[in-house]
């Protein structure tokens, strides 16, 4: 296989990067703080920002799969300049371009979500990665890169730790017995989307010719609640049952004045106080993939939270 480079080395950016390198592909990490190479997966600190030194690093590579994801509160002046530099990249190197995206461009919708669904962002996020893929797709229509998204709702899976409402700020404590806070309605239906699932799109999309040029949505599981999701993972751990919480905004609200992450979620009140599903039923057919089952996803996710314990305990 050839040369891939993955920007970013969070959840997503590290599983695609080892699902190439498990396919027998070179991989080429970038981030601004490197790390430790493998045999198959090379880490570079490099500034992504940095046209020149991205497009030196992308050289020879079949696709460069942005990965990326700046602190919410730093969207506005971080997203330009990165995305300006992996479309030049992109067009300096002939490598097919793959994005990971989220719903966020839709805004509120009544219904599920699917690829035709129109684009409604009522905040600046939804706003940005709109333009993301905006800015991508009218230099793939002129023919000057080759480009492509895969859009995701929220993360759960291996490695989601900070980010997550089912990651580091509840697996810890549902797995101990202790009470967790979600937001927004707990008893609406919201899709979660798997990460290895994630990772399997954006490499099957960046390497399928007849999907580029268009938004694909993330083969998911279907949507459930908060609550049951909460439920459902403290019984395959064989933990207390769940116990949920709930945030009031007025609170989140308050305390966001002087919080400037908690102010960008709260912002996004919406996706958690009505419906919120994510429909990929259409790239299903088209990528020919399925979502990994809720309760196979669960299982991995323990098993990763549980190793990881483990290895914290003996460090």
């Amino acid at each position: 296989m050839s040369l891939h480079v993955v920007v970013g080395h969070g959840p997503i950016g590290s599983t695609v990067a080892q699902q190439l390198a498990d396919a027998g592909a070179d991989v080429r990490v970038i981030t601004r703080s490197g790390g430790v190479s493998t045999t198959r997966i090379e880490h570079l600190a490099i500034d992504a920002t940095d046209a020149g030194a991205l497009t030196a690093a992308s050289r020879g590579a079949a696709a460069i799969y942005n990965c990326a994801n700046p602190p919410y509160h730093r969207w506005a002046t971080d997203w330009p300049p990165l995305a300006g530099s992996l479309l030049a990249a992109a067009e300096a190197t002939g490598a097919v371009y793959a994005i990971t995206g989220n719903l966020y461009p839709y805004g509120p919708q009544s219904g599920p979500m699917t690829e035709a669904t129109t684009e409604g962002a009522i905040d600046d996020k939804g706003r940005i990665r709109a333009t993301l893929w905006r800015d991508a797709k009218a230099l793939h229509d002129a023919g000057r890169i080759r480009a492509v998204e895969v859009r995701a709702s929220d993360f759960y899976g291996p490695g989601v730790t900070s980010q997550g409402h089912f990651g580091g700020r509840a697996l810890p404590q549902l797995l101990s017995g202790k009470p967790i806070t979600l937001l927004g309605n707990v008893d609406v239906p919201h899709s979660f989307t798997y990460v290895p699932d994630v990772a399997r799109a954006l490499i099957g999309a960046a390497d399928n010719p007849l999907t580029w040029g268009h938004v694909w949505h993330v083969p998911t599981a279907a949507a459930g609640t908060q609550r049951e999701m909460a439920t459902a993972i403290a019984a395959a751990a064989g933990a207390p049952a769940a116990r949920v919480r709930t945030a009031p905004w007025v609170v989140l609200r308050a305390v966001s004045v002087v919080n400037p992450m908690l102010r960008e979620i709260v912002k996004m009140a919406y996706q958690f106080d009505h419906p919120y599903v994510l429909d990929s039923t259409h790239s299903q057919a088209v990528l020919g993939q399925r979502p990994t089952p809720l309760a196979d996803g669960i299982d991995a996710t323990l098993a990763w939270w549980r190793a990881r314990a483990d290895a914290l305990a003996v460090a």
